[in-house]
């Protein structure tokens, strides 16, 4: 496969329906899926494969035993990760081809480490003080269509670039 246009990481993912479509997401958008262990189920679970229908054989996808273990293996890698308690909105980001975005587990986001240590890379998605925070593949195809808008616009991708015309 080509070098990804994001690379997607989620953290502890706890459940199948949001992984599969994230992860078909990544198909459609030609990005890397990375899962940082452990699971809240099996790839193998139907309902992993019933939401990313039947693109799972072309996605990209990694996976790992913990976040160190992920951070051995990309250390020099530039990231971001999407939380409510950011400072910095989405769209006021600039995204680059191969930026990692970390998404959080769905019951309790991120290590408060990520926020501690690495601050200036958290990215808002704004919302009321209704809710808690919005659902993470919604969460996740914000960011990544964001992310092409701005590849779009600064001409560093071209709409036709990512898709193979049928």
């Amino acid at each position: 496969m080509a070098d990804p246009l994001l690379n997607i990481v989620l953290f502890e993912p706890e459940i199948p329906y949001n992984t599969g479509n994230i992860a078909r997401l990544c198909v459609g958008l030609n990005c890397r899926l990375h899962l940082i262990e452990p699971l809240g189920f099996k790839l193998t679970d139907k309902m992993v494969k019933r939401a990313a229908l039947d693109y799972w054989d072309y996605l990209d996808y990694r996976v790992y035993s913990s976040l160190e273990n992920f951070f051995m293996e990309n250390s020099d890698k530039d990231f971001f990760f999407a939380s409510t308690k950011a400072g910095t909105v989405y769209y006021d980001i600039k995204f680059r081809y191969g930026d990692f975005i970390f998404f959080g587990k769905e019951s309790g986001g991120l290590p408060e480490i990520f926020h501690s240590l690495h601050n200036d890379k958290g990215i808002l998605i704004p919302m009321t003080d209704k809710i808690r925070s919005l659902n993470l593949c919604n969460s996740a195809a914000v960011i990544m269509y964001e992310a092409l808008r701005q590849f779009i616009k600064d001409g560093s991708c071209n709409r036709l670039d990512l898709f193979e015309l049928k």
